[in-house]
């Protein structure tokens, strides 16, 4: 079996006037084409405003995909899903995130490797290392030590 890079769940919650023009769609294209990362699967769901129901929403492209992120989300759902994972997202978790939707409200979901990481993820585990963690800021976290970040990143530029 060729190995992966690490592998990622995406949550994307959008209100119910979110306009979708297809500029997501183009930039995910853009990251796989430059090998960033890969795309794995892609589910896009809504709440039903009359049913309460959660219902998968048809995009063009798409057709393929959403076996896997619709087991973890209960829709095909052919094992148990266990509750083993030392972090990240459990079944329980993913779950919660589809029914937390607002009637009207939808949810993009999507499971990625992240091709870049694959030979720095070998490197660590040969080192003897293992991901303790790891989650993506918040907005309001990065406001508060935006400036440091500015000017670091100022200076990486400068230097590459």
């Amino acid at each position: 079996m060729t190995e992966i890079g690490p592998v990622q769940l995406i949550s994307i919650g959008f209100e119910p006037e979110a306009n979708f023009e297809g500029r997501i769609v183009d930039e995910l294209a853009a990251l796989q084409k430059a090998r960033t990362i890969r795309i794995l699967d892609l589910l896009f769901i809504a709440r039903d405003t009359e049913s309460d129901e959660i219902v998968v929403m048809e995009h063009q492209g798409t057709e393929s995909m959403s076996g896997i992120v619709g087991a973890l989300i209960g829709l095909e759902l052919d094992g148990d899903g266990g509750d083993d994972h030392a972090f990240g997202f459990d079944q329980a978790d993913i779950q919660e995130m589809a029914a937390g939707l607002e009637p009207g409200g939808s949810a993009g979901l999507l499971l990625i490797e992240h091709v870049w990481a694959l030979e720095l993820r070998r490197a660590v585990r040969d080192a003897g290392g293992r991901m303790l963690a790891e989650a993506f800021l918040t907005p309001e976290t990065i406001a508060a030590v935006e400036p440091k970040l500015a000017a670091i990143a100022r200076s990486v530029d400068e230097t590459q």
